[in-house]
């Protein structure tokens, strides 16, 4: 099994840079690669990693994508002047070259290859590449927007050719459109491109008729082309967690990848004078643990914009640390997605609808972006002036997000436990895993502590002679000695768990039943009561238990993904528990997606308790926790129309409270 995270970087990409004056061009400075490696450093973070050195991007890789004409006119500026460089540099829309943009920019395209190498050898799982200049704009014949040579297009090529990939996942979540990744691709269906941008109703540069949702391929690349414009400014976490609940995953999960390539632009992160945005830097650490559960976590990070450079460079190492499966931070911020948002996802899931069999059933039409398109103002160029004042401002308010993102990096980072994951069984460490085994809670100890607070819960010996065990992982898990755990006990016992970590101080309880379980009955001190109803249990635990007692291939991602997962992250729990008991026909493999897919959650605390003996359910489990890939889940079979309208239903009756179900 492959582990490790790959990290490349090479200081001589730094050379790249700009040699005159030019208002549009100075923000893609080297500063931008060394400021990312440095924080990478003090974080710790370079140690950890799997060194890979670069190479050059061969001619014949970078013809791959590109025309030989581009090629000739690149490499023909390695000795030209600065007047010539200048002259040249003006035939193409924001770019610069240097006498040393051509070595840099195969530099570029080397390192991103040696990373898809390193992932698809199994050298190491996923892997981050740190590279300048940039590539998702650049197109067959022309360098365009900072990029000379599209590298993660280049990448995808490659590993059809040299692996005989059939499914390659795209994602741009930089606030650019990759209008040349698109152009690439767009009868391609072997490769499914997802880009978020700024847009604006086409005011926001490039300023494309094709960068709006109804853009959705050509020919036989018709559906594999998914373009999700924001029409506004000032995005947040809860808008960019949207997206991938109501768009991306459902589609990347149908698709099944077998490789993931990440155009990582963090210009969609918050300070950044080009995006606008307010995202902060933990939502990249979530958007990447959701991405490491498709292709066996096949996964490959390559840097794109960011010109905040401490936003940018806290964001790579919120990046990077996920990839090391490093617990995940708790997102901040209000967990509901804009209007504007909501409009943008629901055009994109319209557009697609006659092209993928997750929407087929739902209910979808197109919106006019009215909250929006009647704001919009045609703006006059500002003078020389204005322009002056304009920047003198920028410089103040990004020394004021500097100034932010100090104190809120303080604030959601945490020590990470020394040990991931504790049991005080050894089934889930037969294959080695470094499980920790906890020493279980002595039984007069035990009968004791039950006896005072439990014994209305508790009724038959089996489960209280199970409670020491479950008790023992649980106290690791809520002193935050360890990250999370796993213990084989009946289901039943789990409202024992619950009570306990009340009682412990952790009143954000996020709680799942998979299979038939045994309901608890309200105490008499209504204890059992409150909690139900803080959690929205009364109702939301029967819901959880019907949806995930027949959840097979055909409702799994349409009841996890279009419910579970948007109800999770609208309630921000301090601890996940996930209970498992018999007579279910969901999986091992869809159990296991759903322990990972949690796992963002409660900064990772998650407490498995599974009833069934099942020696491979245990295994599979354990695995997932201590941070092994995630399975592959199957052949993707369709929801059914009643499936849907079941969910549909529960989305349209829950969403004013959990607002991270809208989208439309």
């Amino acid at each position: 099994m492959a582990s490790g995270t790959a990290l490349i970087y090479d200081e001589e990409m730094t050379t790249h840079k700009l040699l005159w004056s030019d208002s549009v061009c100075d923000i893609e400075v080297p500063e931008r690669l060394s400021s990312s490696y440095e924080q990478l450093k003090c974080y710790h973070l370079v140690e950890r990693c799997v060194h890979v050195p670069t190479r050059e991007g061969s001619e014949e890789e970078i013809l791959l994508v590109h025309s030989s004409e581009h090629l000739e006119v690149a490499k023909s500026t390695q000795t030209m002047n600065e007047e010539e460089l200048k002259r040249v540099s003006e035939n193409y829309d924001a770019f610069f070259f240097h006498p040393n943009t051509y070595r840099c920019a195969r530099l570029a395209v080397g390192a991103t290859l040696q990373l898809v190498d390193a992932v698809m050898s199994g050298k190491v799982c996923n892997g981050m590449a740190l590279v300048r200049p940039p590539g998702h704009h650049s197109q067959r014949n022309a360098a365009n927007g900072f990029c000379l040579f599209n590298n993660v297009a280049i990448a995808a090529e490659y590993a059809k050719v040299k692996y005989g990939l059939q499914r390659i996942l795209i994602v741009d979540w930089d606030v650019h459109h990759g209008q040349g990744t698109q152009y690439i691709f767009e009868e391609d269906p072997s490769v499914l491109y997802f880009s978020w941008h700024r847009y604006e109703h086409q005011e926001f540069w490039p300023s494309l008729k094709e960068s709006d949702y109804d853009a959705v391929g050509l020919g036989k690349g018709k559906g594999f082309n998914i373009n999700l414009p924001w029409n506004k400014i000032g995005m947040e976490n809860s808008d960019y967690l949207a997206a991938f609940f109501h768009v991306l995953l459902p589609m990347a999960f149908e698709f099944d990848p077998q490789l993931v390539l990440v155009s990582s632009g963090y210009d969609s992160g918050i300070g950044d004078p080009e995006g606008q945005m307010n995202a902060t830097p933990e939502v990249f650490a979530h958007l990447t643990h959701f991405l490491k559960q498709l292709a066996n976590g096949k996964l490959c990070i390559i840097l794109e914009g960011g010109y905040h450079l401490k936003s940018l460079s806290e964001s790579v190492c919120m990046t990077v640390k996920t990839l090391l499966g490093d617990p995940i931070p708790q997102i901040t911020g209000e967990m509901a997605p804009c209007l504007s948002a909501v409009e943008s996802i629901q055009n994109v899931r319209a557009a697609h609808k006659p092209y993928w069999k997750w929407l087929m059933y739902e209910d979808t039409s197109f919106l006019q972006n009215l909250s929006t398109k009647s704001h919009l103002l045609k703006k006059a160029s500002p003078s020389p002036s204005t322009e002056h004042e304009s920047k003198i401002t920028n410089i103040s308010e990004a020394a004021k997000i500097e100034k932010f993102l100090e104190v809120h990096m303080t604030n959601i980072l945490f020590p990470v436990p020394p040990i991931k994951t504790a049991t005080t069984d050894s089934k889930g460490s037969a294959y080695l895993l470094p499980v920790h085994l906890v020493k279980e809670i002595d039984k007069t100890e035990m009968k004791a502590l039950v006896s005072a607070f439990y014994a209305d819960l508790v009724k038959e010996d089996k489960t209280l002679l199970s409670l020491g065990s479950m008790l023992a992982v649980l106290d690791k898990i809520l002193k935050k000695e360890v990250c999370n755990g796993i213990t084989e006990s009946p289901t039943a016992a789990v409202a024992v768990a619950l009570r306990h970590s009340v009682n412990f101080g952790f009143q954000r309880i996020f709680c799942i039943f998979v299979g038939d379980m045994q309901i608890i009955p309200n105490t008499e001190d209504g204890c059992l009561t409150v909690l139900f109803y803080i959690w929205g249990f009364t109702f939301l635990l029967k819901t959880f238990l019907l949806l995930l007692k027949a959840a097979e291939g055909n409702d799994f991602f349409s009841a996890v993904l279009g419910f579970i997962l948007p109800v999770a992250y609208s309630y921000q729990p301090n601890l996940t528990v996930i209970a498992v008991g018999p007579k279910r026909s969901l999986g091992i493999n869809g159990i296991s997606l759903l322990f990972a897919l949690l796992q963002g959650l409660a900064e990772s605390r998650i407490f498995a308790v599974i009833e069934d003996t099942e020696i491979n359910l245990i295994q599979s489990v354990a695995k997932i926790l201590v941070g092994a890939s995630t399975p592959h889940f199957g052949v993707y079979v369709p929801p059914t129309q009643e499936k849907v309208n079941k969910i549909k239903i529960l989305r349209d009756q829950f969403q004013k409270e959990w607002k991270m179900l809208q989208c439309s």
